[in-house]
């Protein structure tokens, strides 16, 4: 799994024109599922992006959770972020996972992040065409493949 954080002081997530998700002050989830994830990759990106300290704390240090200051969470599918741009121009998405897959891994990751947030995760519609705002705070953008945790 591939994810995308930004750190927001608030973001939106639109489909046709009406709000699905709203955030104030959290993360947004940009999550890419590929072929090769697994439910244990979800469980570890959940957890490690509960725990990011990325938000500061009293003396500006970037030393608080998303936990730690009850933030919101938004949470995005992106298949393009298994995009491969090795040959030619037109990206490949090839290792994205196909949505028979994918679907029920997204859902699964909504409800990891819910279960230990404790409150709903706010989320935008698998497959839809949305469009996304935000107000990315700092600017804190963080990138974490799970095919990458050493």
């Amino acid at each position: 799994m591939k994810a995308v954080i930004q750190r927001v002081g608030e973001a939106s997530v639109s489909i046709a024109g009406k709000v699905k998700g709203k955030i104030d002050s959290g993360l947004l989830i940009l999550l890419g599922i590929g072929d090769e994830d697994n439910k244990e990759d979800a469980l570890w990106l959940s957890n490690k992006i509960l725990n990011l300290r990325i938000f500061s704390d009293q003396e500006g240090k970037m030393n608080r959770s998303v936990l730690d200051v009850e933030g919101g969470i938004l949470v995005i599918s992106q298949f393009t972020l298994h995009a491969s741009t090795k040959k030619g121009n037109r990206p490949s998405f090839i290792a994205a996972a196909a949505p028979e897959k994918a679907i029920p891994m997204y859902e699964n990751f909504l409800s990891l992040l819910e279960e230990q947030l404790g409150s709903p995760v706010e989320s935008g519609e698998f497959g839809a065409m949305m469009d996304v705002s935000l107000v990315n705070s700092g600017p804190v953008t963080i990138i974490i493949d799970t095919k990458n945790k050493v």
